[in-house]
């Protein structure tokens, strides 16, 4: 039995039916590298060997009684895998609007939460003969960084599918008693008081710390405030629908982008999404003149947390520049940005988010963001930012799924009330997936979106005169 951290008890509180809290990604394999045939049975028998790295796919929640506190996962001692992989077929001719349409209608669904948070959809049907995988993985259990540890778990280094034997034979968890569960609990909060007091004192020298840092930075260059991000047609009230694309792009050329500006790769990715979310809403006449601000999660793991599952994130509320019409100019800023808000991160500490979730009633919390969605209350102030962009390091090598080599692997983040848009980037050897999930209530053509990502990496490309670089030699620089 382990209890949730508070930051992963708050994405279970931060779900309603309009907004279900998983992450995921459609993933994209040539079946043709595989020895044995492809098939929904085939991918059960291989995860059923690899259950033991992946310790959320068989760990179920048991809520403490009233909402007193964090619920906590067991090892479920009902655990079926066939609950949790399943197949569809995509329909013909298989190409991306039809595989889209499949994604949207199965990542709209929420995840039962009487089972382990997942789900694995095998997908056939795909346009030259390619497979996929759909997965589900509620945001309790993993981040994105945490996620993509998980994902590599579950794959090969080349299609002979390696055997892991597990150190020791899993046990299932009888479910514990309320009573356990209130003693537990009971002797968790006793604790608070002190580690509130600690979490003040730190809290309080840490605002300091940022209020001195922001008298001698320039005010274009400060991370933005939540509430302060100006309204968008994206940002609303959300509907239970979805809808959801994908595109690749050059990561090769955005390294030549990073080695001639001095910027970091996720610089040039904020970069790119705010010029495409600027031609997006241009083309609608809906510029507004304050730039759009990004909620962008900056993973706060140590070395020593590396591979740790959970979540280990921090939001920065990023200006993406959308008020500047030069491309170079808003990398520029963004760039100046990030360095500031990095600087912020470690001034105020990696565990002060985690230390004040751990506070939070969940009953509360959990009431308070259901009456804020049925009252539609997104609609009634600025929104808190306008846009979620992620952008997760991937495998710089190749990848295999019984035998697939994998093409893509296109990343799914949740996209919140008020803010109906999610960009998330993950790179995949020398190219960077990207997918957007999107409510189609509030975003008319989520496509168009990713169209535009092409037009401004190739807009970046011409105008820092790159397009003659090496690629080659890039695709071996980290």
């Amino acid at each position: 039995m382990e209890r949730l951290t508070g930051l992963d008890a708050a994405f279970l509180a931060l779900e309603t039916p309009r907004s279900p809290m998983h992450v995921g990604s459609l993933a994209v394999f040539d079946p043709s590298t595989a020895e044995v045939p492809w098939s929904l049975e085939r991918i059960i028998e291989v995860f059923s060997t690899r259950l033991h790295l992946a310790p959320p796919f068989r760990r179920r929640l048991v809520p403490v009684a009233f909402g007193l506190h964090h619920p906590v996962w067991i090892e479920d001692p009902d655990f079926d895998i066939r609950n949790h992989i399943r197949g569809a077929t995509v329909p013909a001719p298989g190409g991306p609007d039809e595989v889209a349409a499949v994604v949207s209608d199965l990542v709209a669904r929420p995840l039962d939460q009487r089972r382990p948070l997942w789900e694995v959809w095998v997908l056939d049907g795909l346009e030259h003969g390619n497979v996929a995988l759909v997965s589900k993985v509620h945001h309790a259990a993993i981040d994105g960084t945490s996620g993509n540890e998980l994902q590599v778990a579950v794959l090969d280094l080349s299609p002979e599918i390696e055997v892991h034997e597990p150190e020791e034979p899993w046990e299932p968890e009888p479910v514990p008693t309320e009573a356990e569960l209130l003693a537990y609990a009971a002797a968790s909060l006793a604790r608070q008081p002190v580690r509130v007091v600690k979490a003040l004192r730190r809290t309080t020298q840490a605002a300091l710390d940022v209020r001195r840092m922001g008298q001698t930075s320039s005010a274009a260059t400060l991370p933005a405030a939540p509430f302060t991000a100006p309204r968008t047609s994206f940002n609303a009230a959300l509907t239970p629908r979805r809808s959801f694309a994908y595109t690749s792009l050059d990561l090769r050329q955005v390294k030549a982008i990073r080695q001639a500006t001095a910027c970091t790769v996720n610089d040039v990715v904020l970069a790119i999404c705010g010029g495409a979310l600027r031609r997006y809403l241009a083309a609608r006449g809906e510029v507004p003149e304050a730039p759009l601000v990004a909620m962008v999660p900056i993973s706060v793991r140590t070395a020593d947390e590396q591979g740790a599952l959970g979540n280990k994130v921090s939001p920065t509320f990023v200006p993406l520049a959308t008020d500047v019409d030069d491309p170079c100019e808003r990398l520029r800023v963004i760039h100046e940005v990030m360095d500031e808000a990095k600087a912020q991160h470690e001034v105020i500490g990696a565990d002060t988010l985690q230390e004040w979730t751990e506070f939070a009633a969940p009953a509360l919390l959990g009431r308070a963001v259901r009456l804020y969605t049925r009252a539609h209350l997104a609609d009634a102030h600025r929104p808190v930012f306008n846009v979620t962009i992620s952008n997760v390091p991937g495998p710089g090598f190749p990848l295999y799924s019984a035998g697939a080599r994998m093409l893509a692997a296109y990343p799914i983040g949740p996209i919140f009330d008020g803010g109906g848009l999610n960009m998330t980037v993950m790179s995949y050897l020398d190219q960077l997936d990207v997918g957007l999930l999107a409510c189609p209530d509030l975003v008319d053509d989520v496509w168009e979106v990713a169209d535009h990502l092409h037009a401004e990496l190739a807009r970046l490309v011409e105008d820092f005169g790159v397009a003659d670089v090496d690629l080659a030699a890039l695709s071996r620089v980290g």
